[in-house]
């Protein structure tokens, strides 16, 4: 950590630490309207503009990290982010909700953001609001572990012109502009980056072919060898808004490698390719009648994940499974595009005394309108005689398109029935035209037991909604779907204190338990709900101000996970981890930031009888300089700077026995101009 006492001749100390620090006070994803962190009905965290450009950070994952009880992985098909809420890790990952501006951008196919993901961009964002646990009752489907919100600059966060670049490590490049002021009576924002990086080389000891080389004697395998790193993307983002209204456009284009490859086995030369559209637009209107306050959204929402290109290699050249030998490599090269259209509207009422009460409609579909695959294998896994074409086919193809329709009601009462104490109290129904009906509640009771002390009781169901993957998947020799698969659910119970200790020093302590039911896992080559999962733990996070000039902040999560079938630990998330960062403004213009994350006791999935995963701990550090030479903000960052040795555990269903190598150590430089 770093101290500092020196003073300046600067604004008061609360003047400066709003200044330097940003205000992180209200959160609006806990109910649907914007109240106090502390006192919101669940387990919150806030990370504003300010925090991103203090940590230096370069990608959205960084950023996550730094929430107590979450902890950011990768799987080994194409380094796709798995965010683990208390214990709760899966391969693809459905059980986590994102938003982006409040409205979900999960797909169909298999639950998760995309098979072709690739992070999201920070210099757009204007701050991050996270919830830990259920959130089905104001979000419906796949709020289950836990619920991410991204929300976007608006003109006024922009209010100008503000154009930069970036370099560093893994022959990475990013160049962005953003603009926002008027467009005649409106206000307008627009949003251009484009970015490109080799990635991380961190080397594959040995992969899925390795095994199978063993078995049958042959050395087709390309391990020991590096990950498939590359990434190049395009973002864009458009903003009109008037009065009420408001009108917002998103477009991403991404072009990834494989990671450890598509199957375990590594495949240095394919690309993965997606495009999504994002649009919608939405009326706020507050007292539209006497104590009456409405919002509506319409929105659509398109992804295209394209066929690879080069094609994907399942198995390199050489290779000999059980059902036959595939002396040009075995390749699986599937596709598929989905469109989602939903609208909502919601209304609070103000007119009851000591109540607000939220209640509000929607529908949403979901729609997988194309599915596109060429192989040269049949669903037993048996060679053909070359690369068929099997979009169409339902004796080849991996899925035939499919359709979801759903409509939803929700009710919430946020009741003040006593001086300093509210029951926050709400329910949501979600009827699918495909596997039925589900209803989740949640209560939290909210007590301001001091003036600088709130203690809150909670409890929350949620749902995840079986993805296409699980419910359609055909002629997949790994696992076929069942269509009437029921959704997991799961039950959780929260005690949290929030104590501000002095104006300096603020803590917020919690303790949590849950129980998941329904697990969908596969079984005999079928995906089933087989499984149950228990979990209890802790999280405990301070920030300290020491001056004007020197915050720090750090939580520390601790949980046990336990598999009910085997009564063994359910593997891959850790059971602690230590988050510390202290930002430090050594001179006027002039900030040093430090962050430590010390990740422990990564035990595998029952039934893995490889070693443990080894714990790590990475220091990263940030220097910031802003308006250097006429206007111009410089950020110079290096992670894992001492260069450490770590590891993401893979899943054994991957079949892979090397673990995923995470970055060495790296640098960054970032400069921006506001104009």
């Amino acid at each position: 950590m770093l101290w500092g006492g020196a003073a300046y001749a600067t604004p008061s100390d609360e003047e400066e630490l709003a200044l330097v620090y940003g205000d992180k006070a209200n959160i609006s994803i806990a109910t649907g309207n914007s109240q106090s962190t502390r006192r919101a009905p669940s387990s919150a965290t806030v990370i504003t503009a300010n925090d991103i450009a203090d940590m230096g950070a370069t990608n959205l994952d960084t950023v996550l990290e730094t929430v107590p009880g979450l902890h950011i992985s990768y799987s080994s098909s194409g380094l796709n982010s798995i965010y683990s809420f208390r214990g709760i890790a899966t391969s693809h990952n459905p059980q986590v909700l994102m938003l982006v501006n409040g409205i979900p951008i999960t797909n169909v196919f298999w639950g998760d953001r995309s098979l072709i993901w690739g992070g999201m961009p920070l210099e757009n964002v204007a701050r991050i609001e996270v919830i830990r646990g259920p959130g089905s009752a104001v979000y419906g489907a796949d709020a289950f572990s836990g619920v991410i919100n991204v929300i976007t600059k608006t003109a006024a966060d922009i209010n100008g012109t503000e154009f930069g670049f970036g370099a560093g490590s893994f022959n990475s490049r990013a160049a962005w502009i953003q603009h926002g002021g008027k467009l005649g009576e409106l206000d307008a924002s627009f949003y251009l980056r484009a970015s490109n990086s080799d990635g991380q080389n961190g080397i594959i000891r040995q992969d899925a072919q390795s095994v199978l080389d063993t078995i049958f004697g042959t050395r087709a395998s390309l391990a020991p060898g590096p990950v498939n790193a590359q990434n190049k993307s395009v973002d864009m983002r458009a903003e009109l808004a008037k009065d009420e209204w408001h009108m917002r456009a998103g477009y991403q284009q991404r072009e990834l490698g494989t990671g450890a490859g598509v199957a375990g086995a590594l495949d240095p030369l394919a690309r993965a390719h997606s495009s999504r559209l994002y649009l919608d637009a939405s009326y706020d209107k507050v007292n539209c009648l006497p104590n009456w306050d409405v919002s509506a959204v319409l929105g659509y929402y398109n992804i295209k994940d394209k066929p690879g290109n080069p094609a994907y290699t399942l198995f390199p050249a050489g290779s000999v499974l059980p059902s036959g030998a595939f002396p040009n490599g075995m390749i699986g090269n599937p596709g598929h595009a989905e469109q989602h259209t939903h609208g909502s509207v919601s209304a609070f009422y103000t007119g009851f005394a000591d109540h607000r009460v939220r209640v509000g409609t929607g529908f949403r579909v979901e729609d997988l309108y194309a599915t596109w695959e060429a192989k040269n294998y049949d669903a037993n896994f048996a060679p053909l005689p070359g690369i068929v074409n099997a979009t169409g086919n339902p004796a080849l193809i991996y899925m035939l398109p499919h359709k979801r329709n759903l409509v939803y009601a929700f009710a919430q009462d946020e009741w003040s029935f006593a001086q300093d104490w509210t029951l926050t109290a709400g329910v949501r129904t979600d009827r699918y035209s495909d596997f039925g009906s589900t209803t989740n509640p949640r209560f939290a009771l909210v007590w301001d037991a001091a003036y600088n002390v709130v203690v809150k009781a909670m409890h929350g169901s949620a749902f995840r909604a079986p993805s296409f993957a699980e419910q359609f998947s055909i002629n997949n020799p790994v696992a076929v779907g069942t269509p009437n698969i029921q959704p997991e659910t799961m039950s959780s119970d929260e005690l949290a204190f929030s104590w501000k200790v002095s104006p300096d020093l603020e803590t917020n302590l919690n303790f949590f338990q849950y129980r998941m039911r329904n697990i969908i896992l596969p079984v005999a080559a079928r995906y089933q709900n087989i499984g149950d999962q228990t979990g209890h733990g802790m999280e405990f996070d301070a920030t300290y101000d020491v001056s004007s000039k020197l915050r720090i902040a750090g939580n520390i999560a601790l949980q046990r996970s336990t598999d009910k079938t085997t009564g063994q630990d359910a593997g891959i998330a850790p059971h602690s981890r230590v988050f510390v960062r202290a930002d430090w403004r050594v001179a006027p213009q002039w900030q040093l930031g430090t962050t430590l994350n010390h990740v422990a006791g990564r035990m595998r999935e029952p039934g893995d009888v490889r070693p443990n995963v080894p714990d790590y701990t990475t220091v990263d550090m940030v220097l910031r300089h802003d308006n250097f030479a006429n206007d111009w903000d410089v950020r110079a960052v290096v992670t894992n700077l001492f260069n450490r040795t770590a590891w993401d555990p893979t899943f054994k269903s991957v079949g892979m026995p090397s673990d995923l190598p995470l970055p060495g150590r790296a640098f960054y430089l970032m400069i921006q101009n506001t104009l």
